[in-house]
């Protein structure tokens, strides 16, 4: 007796990108990319600026590749690698992905809304956001030990912003650092990478493009 096999077929568009954890991955080595990138470039150009907040909206995404220091930039490029091997270990869908890339703007647009400072730079507030989308990823498609863990994840984020105090003054200095922390970025992509994840958990349209890891077809 033959075991049944899975029906093959045609593969939708982009079947690839959609298979868990690969667009994901392709969307922190973007972010870490960048971060090496702008290392070249005068920060001015680049980072946020609420004065030129519309006149120059490329700076919702640049404003992440900019970093203060040396030390600075190799915190975030360790931390992106975290994010990354997160989202693979949560299979992150392309959904998801997308959800994380959206949230990379809208945590600098964010700061509209926070305290004033003339300047920011730094990818820890959307590293923020990717923690958070794949932990309500978790919570919202998976069962029992790995809804646990993406319980732990959100708790984790909630207890971190609140000793950090993001209400409070723009920017702190943490002893050993040799860079100002404006925890305000942290709240901003936590809250953006909740919303955008909860838009796209709940879209129909990602609910059937998703593509399983093991599915055959031509």
């Amino acid at each position: 007796m033959t075991e049944p096999h899975a029906p093959t077929g045609p593969c939708p568009p982009l079947a690839g990108w959609q298979r868990p954890g690969r667009a994901w991955i392709a969307l922190a080595l973007l972010l870490a990319a960048g971060a090496l990138l702008a290392a070249a470039w005068p920060a001015a150009a680049l980072d946020w600026q609420p004065g030129l907040v519309w006149r120059e909206p490329w700076r919702w995404w640049t404003a992440a590749w900019v970093h203060g220091s040396p030390r600075h930039l190799g915190a975030n490029l360790a931390a992106s690698v975290l994010v990354a091997a997160l989202g693979w270990a949560a299979r992150a869908p392309a959904g998801l992905a997308l959800a994380w890339a959206l949230a990379w703007p809208l945590t600098q647009l964010g700061w509209l809304a926070g305290p004033p400072l003339a300047h920011f730079g730094g990818l820890s507030g959307v590293l923020h956001a990717g923690v958070a989308v794949a932990a309500l990823g978790l919570v919202w498609r998976e069962r029992g030990a790995r809804r646990v863990v993406g319980g732990l994840l959100l708790a984790g984020l909630a207890l971190k912003l609140g000793l950090e105090q993001p209400w409070g003054p723009a920017l702190r200095h943490p002893a050993g650092w040799d860079i100002a922390v404006a925890p305000w970025s942290h709240a901003s992509g936590t809250v953006a990478g909740l919303l955008a994840a909860a838009v796209a958990l709940s879209a129909p349209p990602y609910r059937r493009t998703t593509v399983r890891a093991d599915t055959p077809c031509r």
